[in-house]
């Protein structure tokens, strides 16, 4: 015979929405505490991978705003060289959807620290280390020299938190 799986892996909605009835009726001896202890630790770590992820991209997005002129300038040379390609006038067009990218991502941040202010500390803590990750996606998708681009911010949270500020 095969072991009964509990409701928790057999069906998350229903085991969900018995679990919220068990709370607001305070049948507390039939909750499943083991699963909703779990689940209540990954929101956290949820929202804490979210808003570094975020960060991280806002980062990218703020190096590529900031180097952009460096990277025009590197499409000039590649279409100097290679007629056919019309990278410059792609570069510039980019730059438009990099604002919007920027903006986006600072308003997930701000969504999540509406929610969870305390996750500003988390984001101090994370601030360069999410540079860095956000400074790796830059080289990849430029095909800058590591060496153009510092290894630490020229900027602070509070900037890249700023909504009127651009590098």
């Amino acid at each position: 015979m095969k072991p009964t799986l509990p409701l928790y892996d057999k069906d998350y909605q229903l085991w969900l929405e018995q679990t919220i009835a068990q709370l607001q009726t305070q049948d507390f001896s039939h909750i499943d505490l083991e699963n909703l202890i779990e689940e209540i630790k990954s929101l956290g770590k949820r929202d804490k991978r979210a808003i570094c992820s975020y960060l991280m991209r806002l980062c990218e997005h703020l190096l590529k705003v900031k180097y952009w002129e460096q990277e025009r300038e590197t499409c000039i040379q590649i279409r100097n060289r290679v007629s056919c390609l019309n990278l410059c006038e792609e570069t510039e067009m980019l730059l438009e959807t990099r604002f919007l990218n920027i903006r986006n991502f600072r308003l997930q941040i701000q969504l999540i620290l509406k929610d969870s202010p305390s996750l500003k500390n988390y984001l101090q803590e994370n601030f360069i280390q999410e540079y860095q990750n956000g400074r790796k996606l830059f080289l990849d998708a430029t095909g800058m020299k590591s060496d153009m681009i510092p290894a630490e911010p020229g900027f602070n949270l509070e900037q890249v938190l700023d909504e009127n500020w651009l590098p």
